[in-house]
């Protein structure tokens, strides 16, 4: 078993950089001990040449996005993305070997279940078929994250990326917030032809990996690659379906409130962000203030001191990059070290509620993969990202009652009231980012045009009440290509708002009983990716977004706290 209890100083990770010899000679090994008859032996060297693998690729690709203008970093990300079909190849090997035992319930005596059932999934996922593709799909994420980077928007005087934008996006004076958006969508406009065919691209050669291996289109190969094992897209049309009937209609009424609230004759699409009429609550200083209260506001939530001596350490060995600067990817996520058992996490601060919304995020997924380092098995570490999204976007909620901690003086409350509606305004876009990507790999062969308008047909379906005004690119269905997760992460985004569901029970909760609902939060911490998400869930005592009224009951509460 795997076990840490210290975090290394960042600055003193090193790990070996594989190459094919190498794998091939450490998988060999593996399968000298499953020819020996020897599984325990053969299962625990495979969990240590993975672990390596694994923390060696999330080096690479961290240092990638932390400078992608720096051509050593591109160089390793690229050497990186070639050698990744051929690690799959060999682990995918070893898989199928372990599954053809015919002891089966010896192996998920050993293993568990859960991760039998993943390497199931998995094992239909790779050939070496595809290996090429793999390589091309890595290449093209890679230059989507280096377009956006290299983002360098004239505004205000200054020269600024697509987050130094954002405090402008939300500011007071609407023809400020007007300008930043004209200003934002004109590089996308600028870049749009670029996106396209970037998008095309990966969208023939997912089909095509999807067809190599058997499968009608990439919406089943989609789903196997984001292991889920316990649903699927009938679910979560369903469950898009249930925020169309309850969510959507809230939020226009929410909108509408705040259009006769503030004035205007009509609600633009740069109106949205400002949730607040007096203005979106900001952290209460800088960067360096930030940091130094985080810990006293975990202290605060948790009174065993874990959560605040987890965090210290992770601040004091330098595994918080949140500074925004020019040539950083964009975007906020958690990574680890699987070898150390240490999460890193990754973000682009621009004075904004969105440093604390994203902060209280990451820390989520930071302190779920601490509790869970010691797990026997590297699948189990993280769970799948539905599930994974609950601690993340559950520790936004739980630190409700400290957020004072983190935000302007006197404006907790409003805080607190901004994110609840920013919560349940996502949801509408949550699914409309899903049910996009279900009709573009159902259709593989939509031209540019189609795309577009099938993102401005489902984007007045789930947000009828969008309009940009004088802004054409985004009118004419082109918001879509500012969403890192459809060229990078296929149908990984209706986990966010499957998620929401179960973080908006754990608000509930914790209203009723802060400390019973932070041990709840921590036990399914600990339990990491030890069972699929339907299990996660019940034993941490929520129902289940695709439970018939899941949805609806924490929408009605949340619109009683909002509206009375």
């Amino acid at each position: 078993m795997f076990m840490t209890q210290t975090i290394p100083p960042f600055s003193t990770l090193s790990f070996q950089r594989p190459d094919e010899v190498f794998l091939r000679e450490r998988y060999a090994a593996v399968a000298a001990y499953l020819d020996a008859g020897h599984r325990l032996e053969a299962l625990q060297a495979f969990d240590v040449v993975r672990r390596e693998y694994e923390s060696w690729a999330s080096h690479v690709y961290l240092q990638f996005s932390r400078n992608t203008q720096d051509e050593a970093a591109k160089a390793e990300r690229d050497y990186a993305d070639r050698l990744s079909p051929v690690a799959t190849d060999h682990e995918i090997t070893i898989k199928k070997r372990l599954l053809a035992d015919p002891d089966r319930a010896g192996l998920m005596e050993i293993v568990t279940p859960h991760v039998v059932r993943l390497w199931e999934s998995d094992t239909t996922t790779f050939d070496p078929r595809i290996s090429h593709d793999l390589e091309e799909e890595a290449r093209l994420t890679g230059e989507y994250t280096a377009l956006l980077a290299s983002a360098k928007i004239p505004f205000d005087g200054k020269s600024l990326n697509l987050s130094g934008l954002v405090p402008y996006l939300e500011s007071l004076d609407r023809d400020v917030r007007h300008a930043a958006e004209t200003a934002r969508w004109s590089f996308f406009e600028e870049n749009g032809a670029a996106l396209d065919e970037l998008y095309g691209k990966l969208v023939s050669l997912r089909d095509r990996m999807a067809k190599t291996l058997g499968f009608d289109n990439y919406t089943a190969l989609g789903y196997r690659r984001m292991r889920r094992t316990d649903y699927g897209p009938t679910q979560v049309a369903a469950f898009r379906e249930k925020v169309l009937t309850h969510v959507t209609p809230l939020i226009q009424s929410i909108l509408e409130r705040r259009r006769l609230e503030m004035g205007w004759d009509r609600l633009r699409a740069w109106d949205e962000a400002l949730i607040d009429p007096k203005g979106n609550p900001v952290p209460a200083g800088g960067y360096d203030l930030l940091v130094e209260r985080a810990e006293t506001m975990f202290r605060d939530l948790d009174a065993s001191g874990e959560m605040a001596g987890f965090y210290a350490r992770m601040r004091d060995e330098d595994y918080l990059d949140l500074k925004n600067r020019d040539g950083k990817a964009g975007g906020g996520f958690c990574t680890s070290f699987p070898t150390e058992g240490t999460p890193y996490i990754f973000a682009n601060f621009n004075g904004t509620h969105n440093d604390i919304g994203v902060f209280t995020h990451e820390m989520g997924h930071a302190f779920q993969n601490w509790k869970s380092r010691d797990l026997p098995w590297i699948d189990q570490i993280w769970p799948t990202m539905e599930a994974a999204e609950i601690h993340s976007m559950g520790l936004e909620f739980l630190t409700w009652p400290q957020i004072g901690e983190l935000v302007e003086d006197g404006a907790a409350e409003r805080y607190r009231r901004m994110h609840l509606i920013g919560s349940l305004a996502f949801f509408p876009y949550g699914v409309c980012v899903d049910h996009f990507q279900h009709e573009v790999y159902e259709k593989p062969q939509m031209s540019a045009e189609e795309r577009h308008a099938t993102w401005q047909r489902l984007e007045k379906l789930y947000m009828p009440w969008r309009d940009w005004g004088d802004l054409a690119y985004p009118a004419k269905g082109g918001r879509w290509q500012a969403q890192l997760h459809i060229y990078r992460l296929p149908f990984y985004y209706i986990d966010y708002a499957l998620a929401q569901c179960c973080a908006l029970q754990l608000w509930l909760h914790s209203r009723a009983d802060s400390a019973g609902t932070l041990e709840t939060y921590r036990a399914l911490c600990a339990k990491g990716g030890s069972k699929p998400f339907s299990e996660l869930v019940a034993e941490a005592g929520l129902a289940s977004p695709f439970e018939a009224d899941a949805l609806a009951e924490v929408v009605q509460e949340a619109e009683h706290v909002l509206l009375g």
